[in-house]
């Protein structure tokens, strides 16, 4: 027997009882415990490392099997193989065959319900559980989330990349981090088959360049004040409504939720709070003569707490809810006017100030409640130009009225 190899005898395994590593030789050696314990282990080097990797216990496998897996090991070893990369990788293997299929619906599920606290409001939550619903599911739906590869996701993607952009472009997002949460709870391994970067970008043109930018439609700043006019002839909350959205140029949001305690009458001020702001900055809005007017017409039909703008009440519904901007667009299809949108306002406002007003830009771009590009001139804006932007809003209410 050479003294490289074979070094030890089944009744020395036996005996040994000093703790430590006694090699056998070829990268074997039997490891012993301060217990008594006893297991093998074969020791090697791969890439520049030494590395150790468990053969098992003595009561399973006696010497000639231990020769054996580690004759097995340095085959590995002479094919380029790291041993011990090649036994976790079919350890994982094997956990994940024994783990429950998740199928991709239902990690949606879940992915929405552990988000839904974070996110602004149900809205958003519907949003995604909608979007998924109408183009994932159809594919993905019944899929284990362990097998859904690239060619998967683009048969999600491609058909809508076009003419969707941007509904393909949010559903993209949405199939990464559902997928990315996935792997993260261990129910699926390796890259990100709906990943952009290095990945999708080199199979679907950028969104940038695909997508078609749709404006609002907008009402031609010259025909406002006899748009306004038929406008106040008509009767009801939505009609006042659209009138305070035009007058005070805020978006369709923050005027659908405007609410009386924001409201300062005396000064003459509509403070919108943060939180209701696109830009989360607090915004002011001068009051013109025209806006106050609104408000005492709806002063006369409610009380003044609450939403400004409420709904009718509802036996089916005992809390207080804002008129919707359906009521906005249902009013404006009844004028003749179903081509327009309520924000497309806004941009007849924008028209009317930079083309007939002399009135600075860093104002009319603060009435709009725009974030300056320009550090300089945002610096020069700091403060909130209100009393620049109540003229700015009287001769808009003037405008709007004919005058």
């Amino acid at each position: 027997m050479g003294l490289g190899i074979n070094r030890l005898t089944a009744l020395k395994v036996q005996r040994l009882k000093q703790p430590g590593y006694h090699a056998d030789g070829a990268g074997l050696y039997l490891c012993v415990k301060p217990s008594g314990a006893k297991s093998w282990i074969f020791r090697y080097r791969f890439a520049g490392r030494e590395r150790e990797m468990g053969l098992g216990s003595l009561v399973t496998f006696g010497l000639a099997d231990a020769r054996e897996r580690a004759l097995a090991q340095r085959r590995l070893l002479a094919d380029g193989k790291d041993p011990l990369d090649i036994k976790h990788a079919a350890q994982a293997q094997q956990r994940q065959s024994r783990a429950d299929v998740l199928v991709f619906d239902a990690a949606a599920a879940r992915y929405i319900a552990s988000h839904r606290a974070g996110w602004k409001n149900a809205k958003h939550a519907e949003q995604w559980t909608n979007t998924l619903a109408t183009y994932a599911s159809p594919v993905l739906g019944a899929l284990a989330v362990s097998e859904i590869q690239t060619h998967h996701v683009m048969r999600v993607l491609e058909p809508i990349w076009v003419d969707k952009t941007e509904t393909a472009s949010r559903l993209r997002g949405r199939l990464e981090r559902v997928l990315d949460w996935c792997k993260v709870q261990g129910y699926r391994t390796g890259d990100n088959p709906a990943a952009w970067r290095g990945h999708l970008e080199n199979l679907l043109s950028a969104p940038k360049k695909t997508m078609v930018v749709k404006h609002h439609a907008a009402l031609p700043w010259r025909e406002i004040a006899a748009f306004m006019a038929e406008l106040r002839q008509k009767p009801g909350m939505a009609a006042l409504l659209t009138e305070w959205i035009i007058l005070t140029n805020c978006r369709t949001e923050e005027g659908l939720k405007a609410r009386w305690e924001e409201i300062d009458l005396e000064r003459a001020v509509w403070t919108i709070p943060a939180n209701r702001m696109k830009a989360k900055k607090e915004h002011l809005i001068p009051l013109s003569q025209h806006a106050l007017s609104v408000l005492h017409k709806v002063r006369a039909v409610v009380e003044p707490v609450g939403y400004v703008f409420p709904k009718p009440p509802n036996k089916n519904s005992l809390l207080e809810q804002p008129l919707s901007n359906a009521a906005c667009m249902a009013l404006l299809k009844r004028m003749g006017h179903a081509d327009l949108t309520v924000h497309g306002f806004r941009s007849s406002f924008r028209d009317w100030a930079g083309e007939s007003t002399n009135h600075p830009r860093e104002v009319i771009e603060h009435a709009m409640a725009h974030q300056l590009q320009d550090k300089a001139e945002a610096a020069y804006a700091r403060g909130t130009l209100l009393e620049r932007r109540r003229v700015l809003m009287a001769d808009w209410g003037r405008h709007c009225s004919g005058g």
